[in-house]
């Protein structure tokens, strides 16, 4: 019966942020009347970055290398690390041309409330490359959200132990703003003018 597909899409989609299940039936339709056009290069787009897209075992970016293309780019200063909290900011902040250091990706942020600790996050890998690499500065570029300010200072008290200089993003980032919803110019902004931690 089509309609078990259908609805199977429609369930689907709907759990994509930013898509209830109203908009994720309208995506299914505009889907299905555009199948050569859109519906089949689609699927095959989602199966190959389902087969080749895989985090960076260095950084956390998402790539078809390993390690990724930012990495390995000589032009890019490897003695300053900029700490994000998913790959979405990470994007954001290339988006602005105005950094060109390297990342590390958390994978989310601390939370009590979530059972969320420090070892659910990618800290342990990050302390590991201040220690082992000549690491000058750490951005903590975390939400200005109350996860996010209590991720920072946590690893910013850890990085401390280490001797390695620590600064945050400047004010201009809202507070319960996320740093892929902010324009391009408020996040060149603070990172231009980022204070220490």
């Amino acid at each position: 019966m089509a309609e078990q597909e259908i609805d199977r899409l429609v369930q689907l989609l709907s759990r994509l942020p930013g898509l209830g299940p109203r908009s994720a039936r309208r995506a299914v339709l505009h889907l299905l009347k555009r199948r050569e056009s859109l519906m089949h290069p689609l699927a095959t787009a989602l199966t190959d970055a389902s087969e080749r897209v895989h985090a960076c075992d260095t950084c956390g970016n998402l790539d078809t290398v390993n390690p990724c293309g930012i990495c390995t780019d000589h032009r890019r200063d490897p003695k300053i690390l900029c700490v994000v909290e998913d790959v979405a900011d990470l994007w954001a902040l290339e988006r602005t041309v105005s950094y060109k250091g390297r990342y590390h990706v958390l994978g989310g942020t601390l939370s009590a409330l979530d059972g969320v600790g420090p070892d659910d996050l990618r800290i342990p890998e990050l302390v590991s490359r201040a220690e082992s690499a000549s690491i000058v500065e750490v951005i903590l570029a975390t939400s200005a959200t109350v996860d996010g300010q209590t991720t920072a200072h946590y690893v910013a008290d850890r990085l401390r132990e280490h001797g390695v200089k620590v600064s945050g993003l400047a004010h201009g980032v809202p507070v319960g703003g996320e740093l892929d919803y902010l324009d391009d110019g408020t996040l060149s902004a603070a990172l231009r003018d980022r204070r220490p931690v």
